[in-house]
């Protein structure tokens, strides 16, 4: 779990979602998102950027723990066992918002914002989900570590797999400050871990087209 002071500032989070915007609009993309501590936020910014409207297709401010089983299918049992504050619901949340809206691109925020801790989960714990591109997950009930990319999340079919499974991330944070900064702190975050994502995708495309244009060599 990274941790550390809360750093930067609102325009950080606007030219992020700005660069992310225009890679997404290059390649045709959209982007949803699911939010919990950061109120949405997250959609704020995006919806800041001029020509949002190309990619973004809308966004689900789960806050009460029953919306994120009820609209966004997050695991019931899950939630039960380990409270909203967990890796595996913020992977579960970004895969259920990208289904929901139907968008290739799906982020999620859930986590401690302040000023009590919640789940058993300290202040400042925020856990950050992507889910890209590929073949859509299913959940098994109750199962599953505390890893959320090796858990309760499972593949349908092999074809995609590889490509898949390196277009979805979670990171976990634990952010000093206050409620406010740690809020505008997870939106920083997660824009910054789709823009990691997106381009990584893009690079093992590109490596994919070069290697197919060179006879598999």
């Amino acid at each position: 779990m990274t941790s550390g002071a809360v750093g930067g500032d609102g325009a950080d989070g606007l030219a992020t979602a700005a660069v992310v915007l225009r890679l997404l609009a290059e390649r045709g993309e959209t982007l949803a998102v699911a939010e919990s501590l950061t109120g949405g936020l997250v959609a704020a910014d995006i919806t800041s950027v001029p020509g949002a409207s190309r990619v973004f297709r809308g966004s689900v401010t789960s806050y009460a723990t029953e919306l994120k089983r009820d609209v966004l299918g997050v695991d019931g049992t899950l939630l039960a066992e380990r409270g909203a504050v967990d890796p595996e619901v913020a992977l579960q949340m970004a895969t259920g918002v990208r289904r929901v809206l139907g968008a290739d691109w799906g982020i999620a925020t859930t986590g401690v914002a302040g000023p009590d801790e919640q789940d058993g989960q300290p202040v400042g714990t925020v856990f950050l989900a992507v889910a890209g591109p590929g073949n859509p997950l299913a959940f098994e009930a109750g199962s599953g570590g505390a890893d959320a990319g090796a858990g309760t999340a499972v593949e349908r079919s092999g074809a995609r797999a590889g490509s898949f499974a390196r277009s979805r991330k979670v990171a976990a944070l634990r952010l000093n400050g206050g409620r406010s900064e740690i809020r505008m702190e997870s939106v920083r975050s997660v824009l910054e871990l789709l823009l990691e994502q997106v381009l990584s995708e893009r690079a093992e495309n590109e490596r994919a087209q070069d290697t197919e244009q060179n006879g598999g060599f």
